[in-house]
């Protein structure tokens, strides 16, 4: 009996698929699209995350205090350290929530991108991904594809040129496809696990950038728990690339990039708030504030125009 969410998945990604690839028929192109329409699905999740990993930064110096108090109080600290988190709206974990979110997703892909699961048997798509899957890959006796290309098979074949996109074969890995005695055609491979792999560490500097420290460079010992586990998934990313269908690489170099310019503009979006730019600017314009100028009464050029007003 098959899990009825997951079959809706792969029709899902698989119809959606197939719908770019009759609007403009490559394979690579349906793939970039794809993975928009998926990320713009999954923006809240990612203004959530940006935001609240930004609102990690700066409660830093508050949390710092409460450490240096409650040293010895363990359980008094967690508590406060709750309230303040609640108090501020920051949840230490959001930045693996989007992951969590896509997780079924990128397994449904895999299945979508090479078996070709979920897309419509009667559309183009699934004619070009059958042909050229049976061209590269042994079947085994249940009609799945077992990932040990044919004897002798040419990737870079013209046959493949409906696979084909910047110079890669996407039903292939990369791992099958790289050849050190052929870098010129493994670059394209190559590039696309190095961009997912710098993409992704860019994305951690993107949210982490104004970090505040205190004058030790010390940082609370749960978010630097979270940064450090999300600092090791770029090189994840690009582990799964190397090993999975080139096609699933391409969606996840765009899925970064895309990201790397949604959280650009999220980012810029929060520091041009008016309602900060107001209280910065409140804050600068109050007599309390060391910056403030201070006013003691008349300004002496104007008691200078008064006696001159006299004399007259």
């Amino acid at each position: 009996m098959s899990f009825a969410p997951w079959e809706w998945l792969l029709s899902l990604l698989g119809t959606l698929l197939s719908f770019y690839y009759d609007l403009i028929p490559e394979y690579g192109v349906s793939i970039i699209l794809l993975t928009l329409t998926v990320s713009l699905l999954l923006f809240p999740l990612t203004l959530k995350q940006t935001r609240s990993m930004k609102a990690m930064q700066e409660v830093q110096p508050e949390v710092k205090r409460l450490q240096k108090e409650l040293k010895g109080d363990k359980e008094e600290l967690n508590k406060q350290l709750m309230a303040l988190y609640q108090e501020k709206g920051v949840n230490p974990a959001a930045g693996c929530l989007p992951l969590l979110v896509q997780m079924p997703i990128w397994f449904a892909l895999y299945r979508v991108l090479w078996q070709g699961n979920g897309i419509p048997e009667d559309s183009t798509l699934k004619q070009v991904l059958d042909a050229a899957n049976d061209m590269l890959y042994t079947r085994g006796d249940d009609g799945n594809l077992t990932g040990t290309l044919k004897a002798g098979v040419d990737i870079t074949s013209d046959a493949f040129e409906h696979v084909r996109f910047l110079g890669m074969n996407l039903l292939v890995r990369p791992s099958q496809a790289v050849d050190f005695g052929d870098i010129i055609g493994s670059l394209p491979y190559i590039a696309l696990i190095g961009v997912i792999v710098v993409a992704g560490f860019y994305q951690q500097v993107q949210t982490t950038r104004r970090k505040k420290t205190d004058q030790n460079g010390d940082q609370n010992n749960q978010m630097q728990g979270v940064q450090n586990a999300m600092k090791i998934m770029p090189v994840v990313f690009g582990f799964i690339s190397w090993n999975f269908v080139t096609g699933l690489g391409l969606y996840f170099a765009t899925s970064n990039l895309f990201r790397v310019g949604q959280q650009a503009i999220i980012l810029g979006m929060d520091d041009d708030d008016p309602d900060d730019a107001g209280s910065t600017a409140k804050e600068k314009s109050d007599p309390d504030t060391p910056d403030a100028p201070k006013s003691n009464g008349p300004s002496p050029n104007a008691s200078k125009k008064r006696n001159r007003r006299r004399r007259k």
